[in-house]
């Protein structure tokens, strides 16, 4: 074919012009060109399919009517730009012929213009439907369709997957009854049978967050620790399938098996166990959860000496860590080479560490470990369990003292030994220098003796923190041995049956990590505590002190135990401490606002968000509105009144001093104030409900 063309303005007849041939015209109705998405995918429908549509055009005539050689395009400048770009890349030639109708008779303006507006756009089911077919019927991947129709792969997949949804909700989406969003939220999974449940089942709130909430209310989100410690590969490779949300942020996507998830779970932890019992335990076992209710005494590692080789080593590797980090404050500083070596050095110097601490070998023999997950999906590891059965031969008992030779009993006053006549023998006093005293007198003397510790001991605080320390620590650490002197009893009320779950919060874990830390230093025997505790710096010895204390706290608000004064106490450590609860809670569905009634969540959300949010979700059934709220107080800091921070107190006037304490009429309990009654009352009845 030559590059010629007609030159007559002939009009209503189909010509072949040469693509450098064809310009813009000036009186094209579309001012906003092209996005270069548009092009891309006319360049790659033309590549594919040809040209489909002709261009119009027209003729381009000088001023006088004489015409250039070339056409303007009135109608099709997007294919003409897609050839142009194809013609960039090669796969055509500039001069390529581009089939064209010529019009000459027709307003040219006119003809862009209704190009463009009179067409109606095909329904975007009807979109998503034929792509499925084409995946289906003619075995195009996403990779295939996208470069046919110049749209990515991605793309291509989600229209896939809305091609996907049940055909009864595609229906409802071209009548208007569901939005894009909604629609996409349904794509979620390709389950006909749920997505028309989930459906049917939805209140007059249809946000697209709460249908992907019930569509994958029996699945595992990626971030749970189960799904985080066993791994998508692993789960995949076992048979699992992952739910991906192709629209937003799924974070990973759901497991869709929950059982299988655990089971995998369980045997990966009972590798770790094994690997662990290999240690020389006697028994490991292995949980998803920690097991709470174990009722087991709890042995911690011991402080041991370090050989001289060991000594000598690490003070070497610690002289060398000084001599690499000198100079740098962190490691984005530093060489990479100086970097891993001086990473390489802190990990010889941990490991050298670590010998310091290590378990009798009677525990060991006769203990246990429990391997468990811990919140983030990490392996927690508790070693040190013995079992009651196992508690004598992982302790030692002390060897029984040598009986001496028996005492002969005292004889009664109405008891009279007879001889071998017959006659009375007056019996002497036995008056031997090794006879015990008495019991009566034992304890006669011991009340004096109390007595003058109390005195000595009120007189020298920094004796009385030591001994109060001891008493805390013996029983808290020994499992309530009977080793101090002080008559103080520490009560450590479990939370596991107050709030579910709570034990296994990360607070929680922080918690345990600490009561872990200072049991690991504690002495092998109890009897050693003392001088433990005495040879502890002040510092050590008030943060040893404050931890005993610490576990002994209980705010607990039950309704069958009002205790006013404890409570106010509570008030005032708490100002005291500037507790923070925000910072380890938040108000989510199941844990407060789907166990308040509808007045409380928009309360919640009016004074945690604002008033015109609360009004917005005031009208919804309570399900919905507890889900929309958690959403919108995420992040807000609002707390129940419960766990936010007390008012501070009025200022009471001084006690007036008298000596004799005695005639100061103190408030009985009716008579003392309780402010805070309402509040409690309140939350009282939160829980009831």
């Amino acid at each position: 074919m030559t590059d010629t063309v007609q030159t007559e303005a002939v009009s209503g007849i189909e010509i072949f012009v040469p693509l450098n041939k064809l310009r813009k015209s000036p009186k094209n109705a579309r001012k906003v060109p092209h996005g270069e998405a548009a092009i891309e995918a006319l360049a790659a429908s033309i590549q594919h399919k040809g040209l489909i549509q002709n261009l119009v055009v027209e003729p381009e005539t000088k001023e006088d009517g004489t015409p250039t050689g070339y056409y303007l395009v009135t109608a099709g400048e997007g294919r003409r730009l897609a050839m142009l770009l194809r013609a960039k890349r090669k796969q055509i030639r500039k001069s390529e012929a581009v089939r064209c109708w010529l019009d000459t008779a027709n307003d040219p303006s006119e003809i862009s213009l209704d190009e463009n507006v009179t067409r109606t756009p095909m329904h975007p089911a009807d979109q998503f439907e034929r792509f499925a077919e084409l995946s289906n019927d003619k075995g195009w991947g996403a990779h295939e369709i996208g470069a046919r129709f110049g749209v990515s792969a991605s793309v291509v997949k989600q229209r896939l997957r809305l091609g996907a949804v049940s055909p009864k909700l595609l229906q409802v989406y071209r009548e208007d009854g569901l939005t894009l969003d909604q629609l996409m939220a349904f794509a979620i999974t390709e389950d006909h049978v749920r997505q028309e449940q989930v459906f049917e089942n939805l209140h007059h709130n249809r946000e697209p967050w709460i249908i992907r909430r019930d569509m994958t209310a029996a699945n595992v989100p990626a971030d749970d620790r189960r799904a985080v410690f066993v791994g998508s590969d692993a789960y995949v490779e076992a048979g699992g399938n992952i739910i991906r949300d192709l629209f937003s942020e799924d974070r990973g996507g759901f497991f869709e098996d929950a059982g299988l998830l655990d089971m995998l779970a369980i045997e990966k932890l009972r590798e770790i166990a094994w690997t662990v019992q290999a240690e020389g335990w006697k028994w490991a076992e292995a949980h998803i959860d920690y097991p709470h209710a174990h009722g087991m005494r709890r042995f911690y590692p011991q402080t041991v000496a370090l050989s001289e080789e060991d000594e000598a080593r690490l003070e070497a590797l610690s002289t060398e860590h000084d001599e690499l980090a000198e100079g740098y404050s962190s490691y984005d500083q530093m060489a990479e080479d100086v970097a891993a070596k001086l990473e390489a050095v802190s990990d010889e110097i941990d490991v050298i560490s670590a010998k310091r601490y290590a378990y009798d070998a009677n525990v060991i023999v006769h203990g246990g470990v429990f391997v468990v997950l811990h919140h983030d999906g990490t392996v927690r590891i508790e070693r040190g369990f013995v079992r009651l059965e196992d508690e004598a031969l992982a302790v030692p008992q002390p060897e029984p003292e040598a009986e001496g030779d028996a005492t002969a009993p005292e004889v009664g006053e109405d008891e009279q030994p007879e001889d071998g006549d017959g006659d009375v023998q007056e019996i002497e006093e036995d008056e031997e220098p090794g006879k015990p005293i008495s019991d009566s007198l034992i304890r006669d003397l011991s009340a004096h003796r109390t007595l003058a510790l109390r005195v000595a001991l009120a007189d020298q605080p920094g004796i009385a923190l030591i001994a109060l320390t001891h008493t805390l620590t013996a029983q808290l650490f020994y499992s309530y041995a009977e080793a101090g002197c002080l008559e103080v009893r520490p009560t450590v009320t479990p939370l596991g049956s107050h709030a579910d779950g709570i034990e296994d919060t990360p607070l929680a874990a922080r918690a345990s990590e600490q009561h872990e830390a200072w049991a690991e230093r504690m002495p092998r025997d109890v009897a050693d505590l003392w001088s433990f505790i005495v040879g502890l710096p002040d510092e050590k010895r008030t943060a040893l002190l404050a931890h005993c204390a610490a576990r002994t706290v209980n705010a607990l608000r039950l309704p069958w135990d009002r205790k006013p004064r404890s409570l106010q106490t509570t008030d005032r450590l708490a100002r005291l401490l500037a507790l923070d609860v925000a910072k380890d809670w938040t108000p989510t569905v199941d844990s407060y606002l789907g166990r308040v009634t509808k007045a409380h969540i928009v309360q919640a959300v009016s004074e945690g968000v604002s008033d015109d949010a609360a009004r917005r979700i005031a009208d919804m059934k309570k399900p919905d509105m507890a889900q929309t709220a958690e959403q919108l107080l995420t992040g807000s800091g609002w707390l129940p009144t419960v766990l936010r921070m007390p008012k501070a107190e009025e200022e009471q006037p001084a006690p007036v001093e008298t000596e004799d304490l005695g005639s100061v009429e103190q408030p009985s309990e009716a008579e003392a104030p309780y402010t805070e009654a309402e509040d409690c009352e309140e939350s009282f009845a939160v829980a009831a409900e």
